[in-house]
This record gives C-alpha cells, sequence and structure tokens, in this order.
C-alpha cells in the first residue's frame, strides 16, 4: 500500500518561510520522480516543483529562486523550502511520486495560508 504524508503547512506572514515535508512509503522511493504541487481556491492544480530519481530540478517561473525542493532517499522523504513567501502562494500544496510505467500517487495535501 503506497502512502504519501505531507506535513509543515500552516499560517505564515508574507517574507515568510515554510518547510513542506512528504514522507513515502510502500514505494521504492529512491527509483521515483517525485513533485510538489499546488492548488488554490478557483485555480487548477499547478506543478511547483520537481525533483527525479537524478536529482534534476525544475521549478515552475513563479517560485524560482524562493523555493528548493530536495530528498532525502534513506528517508524516503521529499521537502519544499518555501521563503520569501507571498499572498499568491496560499494553496493545498501536494505531493506526488511518479515512475513509469507504474501509477502515480498523490498525497492527501497540506494547507499553506500567506496571510498578514
Amino acid at each position: 500500500q503506497v502512502r504519501l504524508v505531507e506535513s509543515g503547512g500552516g499560517l505564515v506572514q508574507p517574507g515568510g518561510s515554510l518547510k513542506l515535508s512528504c514522507a513515502a512509503s510502500g514505494i521504492i522511493f529512491s527509483i521515483y520522480d517525485m513533485g510538489w504541487y499546488r492548488q488554490a481556491p478557483g485555480k487548477q492544480r499547478e506543478l511547483v516543483a520537481a525533483i527525479t530519481s537524478g536529482d534534476s530540478t525544475n521549478y515552475a517561473d513563479s517560485v524560482k529562486g524562493r523555493f528548493t525542493i530536495s530528498r532525502d532517499n534513506a528517508k524516503s522523504t521529499v521537502y519544499l523550502q518555501m521563503n520569501s513567501l507571498k499572498p499568491e502562494d496560499t494553496a493545498v500544496y501536494y505531493c506526488k511520486c511518479a515512475r513509469y510505467p507504474y501509477r502515480d500517487y498523490w498525497g492527501q495535501g497540506t494547507q499553506v495560508t500567506v496571510s498578514s
């Protein structure tokens, strides 16, 4: 049984920082590509950052220079360090694992609210 469990969300003031974690179980974590997505109310889910099994990364233009994705294969965990947060970063953040030809798996999401 595959499980992805996000944590670390919360309420933060503009300019603040949060670090999200996504702990995986039931998969061989090191061979999976991992991604962080977010969905704001009334908007489509969008990719925020991704990291491959080979540690290549890519970011949405809106978060480049502010967010950093990383992974710890020994802990089967992917992280998203979010700095200089803006109100427009407010959303539910989800992690996803992907490995062709297997199906993708999603976590349940964690709420991030950026507000003064």
